[in-house]
This record gives structure tokens, C-alpha cells and sequence, in this order.
């Protein structure tokens, strides 16, 4: 199977880290985010990943190509931001016709990948994707459904005051063709997944509740919190040494700055 992670957002709740370094680069106890996805996913059943950028593309990319990764990893640039359903369906080709993971990258995510695969081969007949859930504090944040009792979606909410519930919407999916289909007869280049995909497959949509550890690194706070919550094993020293170029690159601004946020 292959997989898609959506590295193109602008981070701009995360800045002033983000002036720095796009958000899918951001530290996690000295790892960058996306290494721990890339790490993740190829060791759990993925095979090959395709990675959109568009801010700071030039780290992105220079992180991949001294990593470990350059092989098993794609990268497709977007001048313009096509939105969640647009670059799928502009990428369509690379995932011939087969399942697709998909991914928000600027979430901090820790699951048994092989078992979401299993649990979306295992769905029922009618759903046409499977979409992974997690239990949020703070509900109106999110997006929030409400399940039938085949653990189908039946309703969503997302970010409305006084939601029914506190099942979040995590932003990692596995899709059929069929999805990417539904979307290629909208006739538009720019596709919101959330507002224009996801509700035509209400009643059709599998969960998989992420019971270890889920978290959007959305804020400096929650970036902040991540520190000290997520226990991430260092990244191999060939990718300690490709992190530890882009950072140096960065300059003793952006040192200073991580020392200062992070309390070292």
C-alpha cells in the first residue's frame, strides 16, 4: 500500500516557529515530525510514500535528500494549495487503483498501522473508507462524530459548539478508488476534503478508534506539550546527521529560539 502525507500547510497558529521551518519539520524532542511518519509507516506494511509541499519546500526536500528515506519517499510541489482532495486527486496515478493511506503530517500520531489496515479490510461492504479517531479534550476544536452502532459515521460535526460527544475525526484515513472517483466527478482542481468529500460519504464511513496517543501540533503550546507527553526513540544517526545539516542551515536564530521554547 501506498501513502500520501499533506506536508504543504502554512503552520501560521505555529508561529513563530513556523517562520523558521514548515510545520511538518517541527522538533519533537530533536526529531522532526515528519521523520517519525516516515519511520512509522515504512515499518508497518506502507511501502512508498508521496509528500506535497509548498512552504519551505526547499527544507522538505533537503531533509529527504540526505535521509535514509530518499528512496521509498516521493515529493510533488504545489505552487498553488489544491486543498486535501485536490492533491489526491491530482496525484491519482501514483496509487494505482489500489487503497490509499492518507495523511494530515502536522498531527503527532502514534497507532498500529498494520491493525488499521486490518480493520479496514475487515469494514463493512458499503463503507468506501475508514477513518481513524481519537478522544479529544477539547471537543469544539474538532471535527466530531457520532456513530451508528456498526461503528459507522452517521453524523459530523465539525467545529460547533457544544458537539455531541468527544470522538474526533484524526485526520488519517484509508480510501478506496472509489473515494478519489466521487471526486474526480466534481470537475475542480481545488477539493476540501472536509466540506466536500466527507459529507457525500456519511453512513459510508468505517472508524478506528486511536486509543495510544494522538495530538494536533497546531499551537506552541500543544507543540510545547508534545515535549514532555510523547516518548519518541531517536531517528537513526544517518537521519540525526540529515536533521542536524537543515538545523545548522537554520542558524543560531532559530537555535536560540528551540532552547528558549523548549526549556534546555
Amino acid at each position: 500500500m501506498r501513502a500520501l502525507l499533506l506536508c504543504a500547510g502554512l503552520g501560521t497558529r505555529l508561529r513563530p516557529l513556523t517562520d523558521f521551518l514548515p510545520k511538518c519539520l517541527v522538533p519533537i524532542n530533536g526529531r522532526p515530525l515528519l521523520d517519525f511518519w516516515i519511520d512509522s509507516l515504512l515499518s508497518q506494511g506502507i511501502d512508498e510514500i508521496l509528500i506535497n509541499t509548498h512552504y519551505r519546500a526547499d527544507l522538505v526536500e533537503q531533509y529527504l535528500r540526505r535521509s535514509s528515506w530518499h528512496l521509498r519517499v516521493s515529493v510533488v510541489h504545489e505552487e498553488n494549495l489544491l486543498g486535501t482532495g485536490g492533491t489526491l486527486l491530482a496525484n491519482r496515478a501514483f496509487f494505482e487503483g489500489q487503497p490509499t493511506l492518507l495523511v494530515h503530517a502536522d498531527n503527532l500520531t502514534r497507532f498500529d498501522c498494520r491493525d488499521f489496515m486490518r480493520t479496514h479490510q475487515e469494514r463493512p461492504a458499503m463503507a468506501a473508507l475508514t477513518m481513524m479517531l481519537f478522544r479529544t479534550p477539547a471537543p469544539s476544536t474538532c471535527g466530531i462524530v457520532e456513530l451508528g452502532s456498526n461503528g459507522i459515521v452517521q453524523a459530523f460535526h465539525e467545529k460547533v459548539s457544544n458537539p455531541p460527544g468527544n470522538l474526533a475525526n484524526a485526520a488519517v484515513y484509508l480510501l478506496e478508488p472509489e473515494v478519489v472517483a466521487f471526486m474526480d466527478k466534481l470537475n475542480k482542481t481545488e477539493i476540501d476534503f472536509s466540506t466536500e468529500v466527507l459529507p457525500h460519504f456519511v453512513g459510508r464511513m468505517a472508524t478506528y478508534l486511536n486509543e495510544s496517543y494522538h495530538r494536533d501540533i497546531g499551537t506552541m503550546a500543544s507543540w510545547q506539550e508534545a515535549q514532555k507527553d510523547f516518548g519518541m526513540a531517536p531517528s537513526s544517526l544517518h537521519n540525526q546527521e540529515a536533521w542536524a545539516a537543515v538545523a545548522t542551515a537554520l542558524g543560531p536564530s532559530y537555535q536560540q529560539f528551540i532552547a528558549r521554547s523548549i526549556g534546555s
